[in-house]
């Protein structure tokens, strides 16, 4: 059950470091994140992995990093199909754009599970549509959950996590990534409507032994 209360106070403190929207830093992608954090011979566990595109891009930075896998679908090879099923931990743990497609209880439980299936001062990167551009979330009839980068990073916070950093991503051409960073940039604001695509959390697990 979701201690309302405590997922409030965890909602304000992010809050506190990010009031608005356009606080959050703009990178292109959520790999560039992954990228930045990974090491040789670490171990990651990539969830709702379909195609399982994020191992190519991890092993060409290092060949010798163990990824593997988790999705319910099985018309893919998967090394796992239920959290359940996991018994081993993780240097890093990527999520994207899964969250949202969960009841907010599952998601939030989610989360939890996830944390234990870190190594401590492992990480967690996950993703969801940002709903301050809401035609990327109400496009997925399949979406069940919107979640504010406040909202998310309360939950992170509330299932034992530190919050690193979030941002926004949005990728195009030069042309319309200039233009929506420079021109139109201020109508956005006067709106309160955002270009990014997707919200990035960068989540970290508390090392016990510091």
């Amino acid at each position: 059950m979701i201690d309302w209360t405590a997922l409030i106070n965890f909602r304000d403190k992010i809050h506190e470091r990010y009031s608005k929207i356009w606080d959050l830093k703009l990178i292109k992608r959520p790999s560039w994140l992954v990228k930045k954090h990974l090491r040789p011979s670490i171990k990651i566990l990539d969830v709702g992995a379909s195609d399982k595109r994020m191992e190519n891009r991890v092993k060409d930075v290092y060949p010798d990093i163990l990824y593997k896998s988790m999705d319910i679908d099985r018309t893919v090879p998967h090394d796992y199909y239920s959290l359940d099923n996991i018994d081993e931990k993780f240097d890093l743990i990527m999520l994207f754009e899964v969250i949202e497609h969960l009841e907010l209880e599952q998601g939030v439980e989610m989360l939890g599970r996830l944390n234990g299936l870190l190594v401590d001062g492992g990480k967690l990167i996950i993703s969801t549509p940002n709903v301050f551009n809401p035609g990327r979330f109400w496009i997925d009839a399949t979406h069940k959950t919107a979640y504010s980068y406040e909202e998310l990073g309360g939950i992170v916070l509330s299932q034992g996590f530190e919050v690193l950093g979030i941002y926004r991503t949005f990728h195009a051409s030069f042309l319309k990534y200039f233009l929506r960073v420079t021109l139109f940039y201020p109508l956005h604001r006067i709106l309160n409507v955002d270009f990014a695509k997707s919200i990035v959390v960068l989540a970290g697990k508390k090392d016990k032994k510091v």
